[in-house]
């Protein structure tokens, strides 16, 4: 059996019957979808799916600054003057 990684669930059907209901019993928790009793899906509040994906997107920005330092050893020096 599938873990369930939410602390409330719900069927599909109860999210098709009253969806702004089940939100609001979740108080901002994730929810689980189930069919036929395994996870389908999760539904998260639009905050943490917006934090969410800015925390991608910081790690992601990481790996590129992790990857352009190797990058220093052929860069060229230029002063501000320079420019």
């Amino acid at each position: 059996m599938e873990s369930v990684l939410a602390s409330c669930s719900a069927s599909i059907s109860e999210l098709k019957k009253n969806p702004s209901s089940l939100i609001e019993q979740a108080e901002g928790e994730p929810i689980a979808i189930l069919n036929h009793n395994r996870p389908t899906a999760y539904l998260i509040p639009a905050e943490t799916y917006e934090t969410l994906m800015e925390k991608i997107e910081d790690y992601q920005l990481g790996i590129i600054v992790k990857e352009r330092q190797n990058e220093r050893i052929s860069a060229v020096e230029v002063s501000i003057d320079e420019l």
